[in-house]
C-alpha cells in the first residue's frame, strides 16, 4: 500500500475524537571503503507508520501513540485500535492543544515517495577511484562510508490536513591513515553533485603530512583553532539544550538565576548569530512540524504547524529558546519551534581557517571532536576527546601534530570568550552525524580552551 493510502485508511478505521497519522517511506544507497578499495555497496527500504489517537475527556485531551514499522494493508486497524486502547488508558495530555488546520491536499501527495538508488553515486565513485589510486601512490590508506537516505513524509489528521515533504540526507566521511598518523574528513550532502573528492582527500594528505612531525604537550588552557566540524558538535549541542520548558523550570544553563529564561541576555563576546531556517540554501529541511511523540521539546498536538527563520542568538543575544505551543504559554515568549539545520555566522568577511592559521603566533589546531558528554546541565559544560590530529601552530605555520587532549568546555561560556569568527560553509559534525547532519558554521577561535588532560588515544 503506498503510505499515503496508509493515512487515508487509517483516519477511515480510526474510532477516536481525533487523530494524526504519519507515514515515513525511505530509501538508502550506501558505499563503504577500506584499504583503498570499495567493500560493499547497497540499497536498502523501510517505512514506518505512526497513529496518534486524540481522546476527548471531561476536562482535557488524552493522547495514544502507536508507531510500528512495515506494516501491511491488513495490519493498519490493529495499529489504530492499539493507539485508541494507548489513549484509552493515559491521563489528560499537558501539551493538548487544537489541531492544525490548513490545505486539504499537499503539492504532490498523490505522487510516489521518491526514491534513492546506487545511481547518486554517479559522479561520486569515479572521483572516489581516483582518490584510491593516488592514495596508494603516496602510500596512504582511505577507509570511510558515504551513505544518502530519501525519506517522503506524509502527515494527515482528521482535520482536514494533508501535508508531505521529501528530504534527502546524504553523508560523507573520509578517513586517511599513513606515516603520518591518522586524519579525517566529512561533508553533508543532499545528493553528492556538490562533494569535492580530491579536495578532501587532498587536505586529508597535507594533514598526514602534518603529522609526520610528533609533539608532546601538556594539559592546559591554549589559543585554539576550532574548525567547522568541531564547532558544529559543540553547537548543536547548545541548540539540543535549548529547550524553553526546560529553561523556564530552572534546569538548564538557559535558566535565569531569579526564574524564568536568560532570552534577551547576551551571551557572546562577538556578534555572532545562530540561526535555523528550513529554507535554507543546501539545508533545506521540513518546513512544518513533524512529531512522532510528545515530549519537553516536541508535541503531538503541534503536527504540520509551519515553521520559519528563527535566530537563536542574534548578533550575540540570547533572542528564542525552542518551543511548543504549550511551552510558548507557559513562558510567554513567541512560538518557535525547532528546525531541522542550524548555521552560524559572524561579523561580514570571515577569514577562512587557512587565514586564521596563518595569523597564529602559537596554538592549536584541532580537527574533530568525539565522544562528548554532559557533565554539568545548569553550565552545559562538556567534556570529549580530539581526534584525527591536533597540531602545533607556531609563526603562522603548522609545525607538527600533538597528543591527543581530553576537553572540558561548556558552548554557551565558550562564546563569551570568541576572539574571532571565521567565514561559514556547509559542515559536517563528526560526534552527531548519526542524528544531525544540516550544519553551516565557521571556524572559531577561542584564547584559552581547557585540554583537561592528555589522552592516550590514538
Amino acid at each position: 500500500m503506498r503510505p499515503q493510502e496508509a493515512v487515508e485508511r487509517a483516519l477511515a478505521l480510526s474510532r477516536s475524537d481525533d487523530c494524526i497519522v504519519i507515514a515515513d517511506e525511505s530509501s538508502t544507497a550506501n558505499l563503504r571503503w577500506a584499504g583503498n578499495t570499495l567493500t560493499t555497496n547497497g540499497v536498502t527500504r523501510s517505512n514506518r507508520l505512526t497513529v496518534i489517537a486524540l481522546r476527548d475527556t471531561a476536562d482535557g485531551v488524552a493522547a495514544g501513540v502507536v508507531s510500528r514499522s512495515a506494516v501491511a494493508a491488513g495490519g493498519i486497524e490493529e495499529l489504530v485500535r492499539a493507539a485508541e486502547a494507548d489513549a484509552a488508558g493515559n491521563e489528560d495530555a499537558e501539551d493538548a492543544a487544537p489541531l492544525i488546520t490548513g490545505a486539504p491536499s499537499a503539492a504532490g501527495w498523490d505522487d510516489d515517495p521518491a526514491e534513492t538508488g546506487i545511481g547518486v553515486f554517479e559522479e561520486f565513485a569515479p572521483a572516489l577511484g581516483e582518490a584510491f589510486a593516488a592514495a596508494q601512490a603516496g602510500d596512504r590508506r582511505l577507509y570511510g562510508f558515504a551513505n544518502q537516505m530519501l525519506t517522503s513524509t506524509f502527515l494527515g489528521t482528521s482535520a482536514g490536513l494533508r501535508l508531505r515533504h521529501d528530504q534527502p540526507t546524504g553523508l560523507l566521511e573520509l578517513n586517511a591513515k599513513g606515516a603520518g598518523g591518522s586524519a579525517w574528513a566529512g561533508t553533508g550532502t543532499r545528493d553528492f553533485t556538490d562533494v569535492d573528492v580530491a579536495a578532501l582527500t587532498g587536505d586529508l594528505a597535507g594533514r598526514l603530512e602534518w603529522g609526520e612531525r610528533r609533539v608532546d604537550l601538556p594539559a592546559g588552557r591554549y589559543e585554539t583553532i576550532l574548525p567547522p566540524s568541531a564547532v558544529a558538535d559543540l553547537m548543536i549541542y547548545l541548540y539540543w539544550s535549548a529547550g524553553a520548558q526546560d529553561a523556564q523550570d530552572g534546569r538548564t544553563v538557559f535558566s535565569a538565576p531569579g526564574g524564568g529564561t536568560r532570552v534577551g541576555e547576551k551571551l557572546a563576546s562577538l556578534p555572532v548569530t545562530l540561526s535555523s531556517d528550513p529554507a535554507a540554501a543546501g539545508l533545506e529541511c521540513a518546513p512544518f512540524v513533524v512529531a512522532h511523540a510528545s515530549s519537553r521539546e516536541s508535541s503531538v498536538f503541534d503536527n504540520g504547524l509551519a515553521l520559519g527563520a528563527t535566530d537563536w542568538i542574534s548578533r550575540g543575544t540570547l533572542t528564542s529558546l525552542t518551543q511548543t505551543r504549550h511551552s510558548a504559554e507557559r513562558t510567554g515568549l513567541p512560538l518557535t519551534p525547532p528546525v531541522d539545520n542550524l548555521a552560524m555566522t559572524g561579523p561580514d568577511g570571515g577569514a577562512s581557517l587557512e587565514e586564521m592559521v596563518a595569523r597564529t603566533e602559537r596554538g592549536l589546531l584541532l580537527t574533530c571532536l568525539w565522544y562528548i558528554r554532559e557533565v554539568d546541565p545548569q553550565s552545559l559544560l562538556l567534556t570529549g576527546l580530539t581526534r584525527d590530529g591536533v597540531y602545533l601552530v607556531e609563526g603562522g605555520e603548522v609545525v607538527g601534530a600533538v597528543n591527543n587532549f581530553r576537553f572540558n568546555e561548556s558552548p554557551v561560556d565558550l562564546l563569551s570568550r570568541l576572539t574571532e569568527v571565521g567565514e561559514t560553509g556547509p559542515t559536517l559534525p563528526r560526534e552527531w552525524s548519526d542524528y544531525f547532519t544540516r550544519a553551516a558554521m565557521p571556524p572559531l577561535r577561542v584564547p584559552d580552551f581547557h585540554m583537561s588532560t592528555v589522552s592516550r588515544a590514538t
